[in-house]
């Protein structure tokens, strides 16, 4: 199979130890041929009178100004595909199949860009949960990495 990487890009910095951690665990596991690489996106300014519509807008330019030429790209998004972790190693076969880069994109506590939204040629939905944006990249990097289990017949899958 051809080598990929995924990059995961989702807004927020300066994430909790323990969310480091959990993401950290998993990424490592993942083999050199899909890779996942994160990169944080700086949040807009929110507060008492911040404008949060102009907030998400900047996120997601800098979201869009973050992705890999030619990686496809795959919004995080309540409203997407919900895939059964068998349909999920099926969908990482094809990306990994395709052989271009992946970008998936988070968004903050009010979610995607409208723009970041459309680059998008697939949605994904984790869970029909409403998720704080640092556990999801936790999920993300533990549910890709069970995906990749299940097609290389690792045990960790069953375990």
């Amino acid at each position: 199979m051809p080598g990929m990487k995924i990059h995961l890009i989702a807004v927020g910095e300066r994430m909790p130890g323990w969310v480091q951690q959990g993401y950290e665990e998993y990424a490592r596991r993942l083999p050199r041929e899909c890779a996942l690489q994160l990169t944080e996106i700086a949040p807009g300014r929110r507060g008492k009178n911040a404008d949060v519509v102009r907030a998400v807008r900047g996120e997601g330019q800098r979201m869009l100004a973050a992705i890999p030429k030619a990686a496809k790209v795959i919004a995080l998004e309540i409203g997407g595909h919900s895939w059964s972790t068998e349909q999920l190693s099926q969908q990482l076969k094809k990306w990994l199949g395709a052989g271009s880069d992946i970008a998936l994109l988070v968004g903050g506590p009010e979610g995607l860009s409208d723009e970041a939204r459309a680059a998008a040629s697939q949605q994904w939905s984790l869970s029909p949960l409403t998720l704080p944006h640092p556990l999801v990249r936790v999920i993300v990097a533990e549910q890709l990495y069970r995906a990749w289990s299940i097609l290389n017949n690792h045990p960790y899958h069953r375990a």
